[in-house]
């Protein structure tokens, strides 16, 4: 079963909206942060949005103020609320989770993908 389990991609005319959803199975212990990245064709993956189990949020500056992140703790989900879209927008989005764990002597890291969901912006 995929550790990271993503929803809500697909096709969206200029200025519509969608929601993408990642959920977190319960094998994956000791999140920190969850976040979207987006990687358009003959570009590097960005960091499009990012919270922290304690709340704090982080967006590019290319989608503040038209996308909002969240979180259910209790689910170990994340969600992005996509709106006023645009073509731009238009990339394959991945979700991340952040683990950390500590231990002797060394804290431990970890970066968990999912697959990736097609997000398309065009008339």
């Amino acid at each position: 079963q995929e550790q990271l389990v993503e929803s809500g991609g697909g096709l969206v005319q200029p200025g519509g909206s969608l929601r993408l959803s990642c959920a977190a199975s319960g094998s994956i212990h000791s999140i920190v942060a969850m976040g979207w990245y987006r990687q358009a064709p003959g570009k590097q993956r960005e960091l499009v949005a990012s919270i922290t189990s304690r709340g704090k949020t982080k967006y590019a500056d290319s989608v503040k103020g038209r996308f909002t992140i969240s979180g259910d703790t209790a689910k170990n989900t994340v969600y992005l609320q996509m709106n006023s879209l645009k073509p731009e927008d238009t990339a394959v989005y991945y979700c991340n989770a952040h683990t950390e764990k500590l231990g002797y002597p060394y804290i431990r890291e970890y970066d968990y993908w999912g697959q990736g969901t097609q997000v398309t912006v065009s008339s």
